[in-house]
């Protein structure tokens, strides 16, 4: 191995040591080196020298030969040949050996195996430097699931389920959260979310996850392709996510670190208990959990429960009144009434006018149905009654000419369902059945506008018996209802025509059977 060089501190102890007379066996014992190397630094920097106060001119005369050597040929053709060995060291089966072997064949006047190691590893330990990163509070949340399971045991099988564990943390506090669930799928990671969010009381600027194929459909190191679940998860939490460069778990080193830490905090403290449920498993995550962030630093008295409760927790994005549920997808063209359909419920969905033969993004749920085109909002429809109607028509929605006529004759959905409530509740709801009849929206505003004026003609309580009528049958229309009106069977009992049997020459009797 090639000789150290000494310090400057103790080439300035030898000058001064000399000056002051001291002998050259005295000098070696009091600084700590050889006689041979006082003598060959004295040799170097020579009288001329010796009283320069420039650590910079004293360098260059002390170490010149040595730093004029490391700069000739050959170390530079070992510097180019280990930009080369540092990537073959992390293929399987590659060794030092073995990279030697081949840089010597390539230069047989090269250095000997031992120099080549000793400065094959000072070349990655400079490669290998990282940079200290701060974090601002309430910032980002880094998340991943633990390489290592933890289990329950069916209690009706016996069988020994492995569960995927989740952990997270915010770096500025350390603030971990664990969790376990079954897989990394959608509906576990969904799951994985909710919890931690509840848990911290509030969301971050920004969710950093490894490129795991639950979040990440395409790895880019500038702009990774998330999938549709983490779009519909940061607009609910108005947050971000945000995926580390492909093959860089450095840049979640906090999160890897909070693994280790989870390993011995929880998953050590757990492992002779044996658990029958994923509720009980959890359970005890959560116990050690909470003695892990309320444990001190080392060193100091305050835990990272205190610095998140002090300096974080505020600054984290107020949570919405519910958790996230996840939304079903589709796409469709606006058809040329401006109406969506959703086949699954077999109901269509008013959007603007101005959106006809355009494709848009609709995202529904039990409670709302959402319509998108690029990306922007255009179109909000509740499903709490979705029972009969089958248009769902807004009417800031309509072209002019349409919602003009509306309003000027006042057919408005509200107005005539109104109406036709003073009347009464079963004329009412027969009003309602006639908006979902027609493809066209005119259609049944003026159906519903004729049922009203049928009380004109033939008085509110034949209107009433003949709505009652009506509605026992599998269809309802303006046309039933007037003609029940007009044959009078309004007042005709409903009961005797559905169990007497009409009188006719060709019933046969019981006779006709013996």
């Amino acid at each position: 191995m090639a000789q150290m060089q000494i310090t400057m501190e103790q080439i300035k102890e030898i000058l001064q040591l000399h000056k002051d007379g001291v002998p050259i066996r005295e000098i070696a014992r009091r600084v700590g080196v050889s006689r041979n190397s006082v003598r060959k630094y004295l040799q170097r920097i020579g009288p001329s020298t010796a009283g320069i106060d420039d650590s910079k001119a004293l360098a260059d005369a002390a170490y010149g030969a040595e730093s004029q050597q490391q700069t000739q040929v050959r170390p530079h053709e070992l510097a180019v040949h280990f930009a080369y060995a540092q990537r073959e060291l992390t293929r399987t089966g590659v060794t030092r050996q073995l990279l030697w072997q081949q840089y010597i064949e390539q230069h047989p006047n090269g250095y000997s195996y031992s120099q080549y190691c000793y400065h094959l590893q000072q070349y990655l330990q400079h490669a290998d430097t990282v940079m200290h990163l701060s974090y601002t509070p309430g910032d980002m949340i880094m998340l991943d699931f633990a390489g290592k399971k933890l289990q329950y045991v069916d209690k009706s099988s016996g069988e020994l389920i492995d569960c995927e564990v989740f952990v997270s943390i915010l770096p500025f506090s350390g603030l971990i959260y664990c969790t376990a669930v079954h897989t990394q799928r959608s509906h576990d990671f969904m799951t994985c979310i909710n919890r931690m969010l509840l848990y911290y009381g509030g969301a971050p600027v920004t969710l950093l996850c490894d490129n795991l194929k639950t979040a990440v459909i395409r790895p880019d190191r500038y702009e990774p392709t998330f999938t549709d679940l983490c779009y519909q998860l940061s607009e609910h939490y108005h947050t971000t996510f945000s995926a580390t460069r492909p093959y860089s778990p450095r840049d979640k080193g906090l999160v890897e670190g909070a693994v280790k830490i989870v390993y011995t905090s929880i998953f050590a403290p757990l492992r002779d208990e044996t658990f029958t449920s994923l509720e009980a498993l959890n359970k005890a995550i959560g116990k050690e959990l909470e003695a892990l962030n309320h444990k001190p630093y080392k060193g100091t008295q305050y835990s990272r429960r205190h610095y998140f409760e002090q300096h974080e927790q505020a600054l984290l994005k107020e949570l919405p009144t519910e958790p996230f549920s996840r939304k079903k997808v589709v796409q469709h063209k606006v058809q040329r009434n401006y109406h969506v359909q959703l086949s699954e419920m077999r109901h269509y969905f008013s959007v603007p006018y101005t959106y006809v033969g355009q494709y848009v993004r609709v995202m529904y749920d039990d409670k709302v149905v959402e319509i998108y085109h690029n990306f922007q909002r255009i179109a909000v429809h509740k499903r709490g009654l979705l029972h009969h109607t089958v248009y769902h028509t807004l009417l800031e929605h309509m072209p002019p000419k349409h919602a003009h006529m509306l309003q000027v004759k006042g057919w408005t959905k509200d107005d005539l369902l109104a109406r036709a409530l003073a009347i009464g509740p079963e004329v009412q709801q027969t009003a309602a059945l006639l908006f979902t009849n027609n493809f066209f929206v005119e259609q049944n505003y003026k159906s519903c506008q004729g049922l009203l004026m049928l009380e004109k003609t033939y008085g509110k309580e034949r209107l009433i018996a003949a709505c009652t009528r009506a509605l026992r049958g599998s269809r309802v229309s303006y046309g039933m209802v007037k003609n029940i009106l007009q044959r009078g069977l309004d007042k005709q009992s409903t009961q005797g025509e559905l169990f007497t049997t009409p009188e006719h020459d060709n019933i046969r009797g019981a006779a006709h059977y013996q």
